[in-house]
């Protein structure tokens, strides 16, 4: 056993230092690339979103179908201080993420008595409301005209305008991100969120308190969307209603399940692979239909979410999780009988002697 735990503390080791140094060389395997920097940033602000969500569905069981409204909450919160109240761009998110956690707790109260689908139209509901306010609240948000001149984002007296700046700091909130994540994970409310999913019945006949620890993991979700919304605002210095409208929360959802809720790692992975395939469809499609319009993008992935519910109901972090436990399964296999074998041609050879 303490040998399983050696080796499970080692993996974990050599895969944080892997992490980090890809994090720390992606930027100059990729330098002068301006267009690989900007999908390398957006993969980590749609992880942020999406590691949120995969705590909400993975271990609470929860369906949420308003996220890009805290998403804009936190764009918002972040464009609207910094560029007319002219707080700090972290003073700003900081208000942008509470503000979102009070939304979140608020709209979860009512929302948290329905449950399944009647759950994921409540949330629905309340993102359709946030878009219209996002949309009719021009003095404020400058209604469909957009939001302009939103201030780049300053660190240590240094204004992080370049990409390569804009991408290390990013990727240090999605490691933080991630990291708190996995804390939440492995702690008391962690396994209270598991109790929950598997049975609500059980969760409550056994103490747990299920609308307490719902809520919080809402709200908690809430403050990873906000954050990325304001990183997001501060990189691109321009937003509109339209980016956090029903269709991104959509996307998100999707991202979650191609990423799958088996681990926290489930977000990384299902961003990664939502923004490469976008990528991709954006340059093969027209090729192959020079008259498609841009719905082809919802329509290809709609069509992905369903496959995936289908033949990969727990992502790709569940079938690599999977792969790994059959590999090692085999490989233990493999070393039991060479082991057995060895003993035995050990036996024979002493009682040849013999």
């Amino acid at each position: 056993m303490e040998r399983d735990e050696r080796i499970k503390g080692g993996r974990r080791r050599l895969a944080l230092f892997v992490l980090l140094a890809a994090w720390l060389g992606l930027p100059f395997l990729v330098y002068g690339n301006n267009y690989l920097l900007s999908m390398l940033i957006i993969i980590g602000l749609y992880t942020l979103v999406s590691t949120g969500m995969t705590l909400l569905m993975g271990y609470a069981g929860q369906i949420s179908l308003g996220q890009a409204a805290f998403y804009g909450i936190g764009a918002y919160s972040s464009a609207y201080l910094t560029a007319y109240v002219g707080w700090s761009p972290w003073l700003a998110m900081a208000v942008g993420a509470l503000l979102a956690a009070l939304v979140a707790f608020v709209v979860g109260i009512p929302v948290f008595r329905l449950r399944e689908h009647y759950l994921a139209l409540a949330t629905l509901g309340f993102g359709v409301i946030m878009f219209t306010l996002f949309k009719e609240w021009k003095a404020i948000t400058g209604g469909l005209n957009g939001f302009f001149g939103i201030p780049p984002i300053s660190a240590l007296g240094l204004s992080l305008q370049t990409d390569i700046q804009f991408y290390y700091l990013v990727w240090l909130f999605v490691f933080i991100g991630l990291w708190f994540a996995h804390n939440i994970v492995r702690s008391r409310v962690g396994r209270a969120l598991r109790a929950i999913h598997e049975s609500e019945v059980a969760a409550s006949s056994l103490g747990v308190n299920i609308t307490k620890y719902k809520l919080q993991i809402f709200m908690i979700s809430a403050i990873y969307a906000s954050v990325a919304g304001s990183l997001y605002a501060h990189y691109v210095t321009f937003i509109n209603p339209d980016l956090f409208s029903i269709v991104p929360s959509i996307y998100f959802l999707i991202m979650v399940v191609i990423g799958g809720t088996a681990g926290v790692w489930g977000g990384l992975v299902g961003a990664a692979v939502y923004v490469c395939l976008g990528e991709w469809l954006k340059a093969v499609v027209p090729l192959l239909l020079p008259d498609a319009g841009g719905e082809f993008e919802i329509v290809f992935f709609g069509l992905l979410l369903i496959l995936m519910l289908i033949y990969m109901p727990n992502g790709l972090t569940g079938a690599m999780q999977k792969g790994m436990r059959r590999f090692s399964a085999i490989a233990g296999s493999r070393k039991g009988k060479t082991a057995t074998t060895d003993r035995h041609e050990a036996r024979s050879i002493g009682g040849g002697h013999g």
